[in-house]
């Protein structure tokens, strides 16, 4: 029996490392699909409402238009808040070359040459380099997102079809677990959209609230960037904190209150981000806290900024169709929250 039960880890392991090998060789594939079936699980219910009422395709044309809607939303909200601080970012450009000069000085003075290095790495040829990278990556990413916008429609008009294609499989145990494993993962799916909502709107307004009452200028702006930006996992509260930052170096005479401003910000995040979030999510979900931060770190290596965002989704679903089967359950309840319920036994 022992052995038995080795040889089955073992497998598991050796699948498991083969699983984030194509994911992560295959990542322009995998990577728009997972946002897609991320994106189906959450619309899904206002797309199955309405057409009951109205034909498919006028249907899905309203989903797709209330979801395009809610996106742009998310992102006029960032572009609103960062472009009123980047003008004043700009405006106060002849302070920051000031700081740095000083700062180059100071390091000349310590033995640290700042310039000979900034010479020799940061010329004309880096700088077009880059600029043909950035160039690159947006059209990288305009061509991930049209990949999942394509996968989205097409999987929102073919959710009742491959219902009853597994409906009419032979084999009574797939179909449960297939169907029933669909359904529970598309409501957690929308439960930790709202998770994250709520950290999100919790994180905004204590970072514009600590904003207000440090004088920082634009607390409302830094209170909406916290906002959007925290819906990234890691990188978006690190940006949402440099720029407030960056904005007190010139606001603030002392580098003390600048200190201030970042220990602050970074408590806020901290807080809200490592401890409580992971405590409600781990909670409402059913997975370990220590799942969501790993889950959130391999995802981010194997796809970057998506894998981010879509990370903790990708594990709520694996461990939601582990729990639908004896055999597998055990690995949800080794990595699940304290309200994993066991599976009903066929």
């Amino acid at each position: 029996m022992a052995a038995t039960v080795e040889v089955k880890v073992s497998a598991a392991i050796v699948a498991a490392v083969a699983v984030a090998f194509a994911a992560y060789e295959a990542a322009s594939v995998f990577a728009p699909l997972a946002i897609a079936l991320f994106t189906i699980g959450i619309v899904w219910p206002l797309q199955d409402r309405l057409q009951t009422r109205m034909p498919k395709l006028a249907a899905l044309a309203i989903t797709l238009i209330v979801t395009i809607v809610v996106c742009l939303a998310f992102a006029s909200l960032a572009v609103w808040g960062f472009g009123r601080v980047a003008r004043s970012l700009v405006a106060d450009a002849p302070r920051y070359q000031a700081l740095y000069e000083n700062m180059v000085r100071w390091l000349d003075d310590h033995g640290v040459s700042v310039a000979g290095v900034w010479a020799e790495h940061f010329n004309v040829g880096w700088l077009l380099h880059a600029t043909q990278r950035v160039a690159g990556r947006i059209n990288v990413t305009l061509r991930f997102w049209l990949i999942a916008l394509v996968y989205v429609i097409l999987g929102l008009l073919e959710v009742g079809e491959i219902r009853r294609k597994i409906e009419a499989l032979g084999n009574r145990e797939v179909t449960r677990v297939l169907l029933d494993g669909s359904a529970a993962t598309a409501v957690k799916f929308r439960k930790y959209l709202l998770v994250r909502t709520q950290m999100s709107a919790l994180t905004g307004l204590f970072v514009g609230l600590f904003a207000w009452v440090a004088g920082l200028q634009f607390a409302a702006e830094w209170g909406v960037i916290a906002f959007v930006l925290n819906y990234i996992p890691f990188i978006g509260p690190f940006v949402a904190t440099l720029f407030p930052t960056l904005l007190a170096m010139t606001h603030f005479g002392s580098w003390q209150a600048i200190l201030a401003v970042f220990v602050g910000l970074n408590v806020i995040q901290f807080t809200v981000g490592s401890y409580i979030e992971p405590l409600v999510s781990g909670g409402v979900l059913s997975i370990s806290p220590f799942v969501v931060l790993f889950a959130i770190f391999f995802w981010t290596f194997l796809w970057g900024l998506i894998g981010t965002f879509i990370g903790v989704p990708i594990t709520l679903a694996t461990l939601t169709f582990c729990n639908q089967h004896p055999s597998s359950q055990w690995v949800a309840d080794l990595l699940g929250g304290r309200e994993q319920k066991p599976v009903a036994k066929a």
